[in-house]
């Protein structure tokens, strides 16, 4: 019986690194092709842009509604508390890519930007994409997909807590991924309506959940992440880091 849950585990893992990775892979390509347009329902303009605005919805509520602690302590009855992170994997990484593959395309480019301020752009993606690795490589038990609870919990062994990060990025702002997300999101040079709308709902849902996640993070590190805030700017790098910032890399 307990070989058959590890077996059952895996293969939990297994399907939550290749649909997370797909959908990680897939987000990357639409931020830097456009829209895939996979199925076309013949929608007129303002249709199609109201679907898309739905789909984009639908994930925000699911991906922000499960992050939350308050919604993992209504699992526990339902799903042990080691698998949380494989289930919010799974079922955000299914809606991204839901939301994707049936994204509508709509009009003919609204913005070009062509020539050498086109290639700055795409420079500028690349270098945001450098900068997600730094700022996940910098956070060192960054669990991308859930994965080390389930492992500890297999092995029979806890997670120990992990103090606040302020090294590399975090130096400079308190959400580095977040930052670099947004830069992905706006340096596309070519832009359709169904992309402006992108830009604008993903970049108002990134901000906003930033101040949900800072109201979870002050509540688990209290007053040592308060003084992280005082010192460190949230999202946008718009100051040198402060000689305590650069102090240590832990805090």
């Amino acid at each position: 019986m307990k070989s058959l849950a590890h077996f059952a585990a895996y293969l939990a893992m297994i399907l939550a690194s290749v649909l997370g990775s797909a959908s990680l892979v897939a987000f990357v390509a639409f931020l830097f092709l456009g829209s895939f347009h996979f199925f076309d329902f013949g929608l007129n303009s303002a249709t199609a842009l109201v679907w898309n605005a739905c789909l984009s919805t639908a994930f925000f509520v699911q991906h922000s509604a499960m992050i939350r602690r308050s919604f993992r302590q209504y699992l526990e009855p339902f799903v042990p508390e080691p698998f949380h992170g494989l289930l919010f994997t799974v079922s955000s990484a299914s809606a991204l890519i839901v939301c994707l593959a049936f994204w509508q395309r709509v009009g003919e480019p609204i913005s070009r930007i062509d020539g050498a301020p086109a290639w700055l752009m795409r420079s500028l993606f690349f270098l945001a994409l450098a900068g997600l690795v730094w700022g996940v490589r910098a956070l060192r038990s960054f669990d991308t997909f859930g994965l080390r609870p389930v492992i500890t919990h297999l092995r029979g062994t806890q997670i120990r807590q992990s103090p606040i990060i302020i090294k590399g990025p975090y130096r400079w702002v308190r959400h580095p991924l977040y930052f670099f997300v947004l830069v992905l999101i706006w340096t596309c040079p070519v832009i359709t309506l169904d992309r402006l709308l992108f830009n604008g709902l993903w970049s108002a849902w990134v901000i906003l959940g930033t101040f949900l996640e800072e109201r979870d993070l002050v509540s688990q590190f209290g007053d040592p992440y308060i003084q992280y805030k005082r010192d460190v700017p949230m999202i946008f790098p718009w100051r040198i880091p402060s000689l305590r910032s650069r102090g240590s890399p832990t805090k």
